[in-house]
């Protein structure tokens, strides 16, 4: 969706001008950030939470908060990174919320009836089936989402942003509020829990190194 033409972003050019002319009172400038940057937080939100109803929330949140604490921005920080980060900070408080909640409804796997668009080939060898076979498959969807929900919420976001986002560790790591070291951790960890877990399904034979285990 554009909610900016051309001659606006034009006239606003880079973020930071952007975010100068916010700061001034002039909010559609802000509305060409949002723009500029919802596509990728939106996807970071979906990939975590398998949800789009719960990732238009966390984008929409993540510009809120932006917005109100945009005198704290730094201006020689790069701002879609800023904004990326307070989307992931609350998708991961709301996937520790959604597992309370169903840990207290004693419904586990209430939440991962419905297959996503993920893609597993990360984790899969090279003479695994296409991706356009893979992802036809509503079966092994639906199990990589089960796989990605017996992870910690670290675990999720660490892996998500590292093998679909492409993130860096020190990315993550803010993210994650750990040192680089935790976080190296962290993700090698999610790609071995997640291999295990995926193995039985997709043929995976234990001597093929996993996608991940180098950092």
């Amino acid at each position: 969706m554009n909610w900016m033409n051309e001659s606006a972003e034009a006239t606003w050019g880079s973020d930071a001008a952007a975010i100068e002319r916010t700061m001034a009172g002039e909010r559609d400038a802000f509305r060409l950030l949002v723009e500029r940057h919802s596509r990728n937080v939106f996807r970071l939100a979906y990939r975590l939470t398998g949800n789009q109803h719960d990732a238009e929330e966390i984008v929409q949140e993540a510009f809120l908060r932006a917005y109100q604490k945009l005198e704290q921005f730094e201006s020689r920080a790069n701002f879609g990174t800023w904004v990326y980060r307070i989307a992931s900070n609350y998708a991961i408080d709301r996937m520790r919320q959604r597992r309370k909640e169903e840990a207290r409804i004693e419904a586990p796997f209430a939440a991962n009836e419905e297959g996503d668009n993920r893609d597993p080939l990360d984790l899969v060898p090279d003479s695994a089936p296409t991706p356009e076979r893979l992802t036809q498959n509503i079966e092994l969807r639906k199990r990589m989402q089960l796989a990605l929900n017996e992870l910690t919420e670290a675990e999720r976001t660490a892996f998500v942003m590292r093998h679909w986002e492409g993130c860096g560790i020190e990315e993550i790591s803010a993210a994650l509020k750990t040192s680089s070291s935790a976080t190296k951790n962290t993700v090698f960890r999610s790609v071995q829990k997640l291999r295990k877990l995926l193995e039985p399904h997709l043929g995976l034979r234990p001597h093929v190194k996993a996608m991940g285990s180098e950092l």
